[in-house]
């Protein structure tokens, strides 16, 4: 992602980068040799985190301390389910939005949410009596063919409506329109989340894993 469509959001160079912290706390480096892990850690302020999403638990470079592990499942939908009727409430969300998309966001804890996390594709979102009950937008973009969905988030009042999936179907319908694949991550022990979006036409390509730094 950061040495392809999203380069403008790079931080570092050939041996590590991350996002730009604005955006989120993703990084990432060329391998586990100690020229890249040290760039890797060169990366990150006192008392920041970086999130890094692989096939296997990332070891923390000299400098910085393992916080978090994580099992995922990479998710993708080579044939996701069109738009239904009465998808069309979901409505595209923008600047106007965005402390209650953070609001949203940092209640329910769909992933890391920073300041411009919204900026990274469209986010749509459906309202109830003028409030922001659910969004759903995208992240990553590796290479031309595929997209991340991402931020799927329901305030727990609203849950059970059905929401998610009318949303995740919206950004799904955009992707294809562009000729792009969905593809996501989940907490491979969230099996509620798993089996909506296989309902949704996802299949688990991979196990990967979460592997969360910080320097003290």
């Amino acid at each position: 992602m950061l040495t392809t469509r999203q380069s403008v959001l790079a931080r570092g160079d050939r041996r590590a980068w991350r996002i730009d912290p604005g955006f989120g706390p993703f990084a990432a480096a060329r391998d586990q040799g100690d020229e890249a892990m040290a760039a890797l850690a060169a990366l990150i302020r006192p008392g920041e985190q970086i999130w890094l999403v692989e096939t296997e638990e990332w070891p923390a470079p000299e400098g910085l301390v393992t916080v978090r592990t994580a099992p995922l499942a990479q998710m993708v939908a080579e044939h996701p389910m069109p738009l239904q009727p009465g998808d069309d409430q979901c409505i595209l969300l923008g600047d106007d939005d965005a402390a209650e998309m953070a609001e949203l966001a940092l209640a329910t804890e769909p992933g890391p949410w920073r300041a411009q996390t919204r900026r990274y594709g469209q986010f749509y979102g459906v309202r109830r009596d003028g409030r922001l009950a659910a969004m759903a937008g995208s992240r990553m973009l590796p290479g031309d063919t595929y997209a991340e969905v991402s931020g799927v988030c329901t305030w727990p009042e609203y849950r059970g409506q059905g929401l998610a999936a009318q949303l995740i179907r919206q950004v799904m319908a955009g992707f294809s329109a562009r000729g792009l694949t969905p593809f996501l991550h989940s907490y491979a022990g969230n099996a509620k989340a798993i089996g909506l979006y296989e309902a949704l036409g996802f299949r688990t390509r991979r196990a990967m894993v979460v592997t969360v730094l910080e320097r003290g």
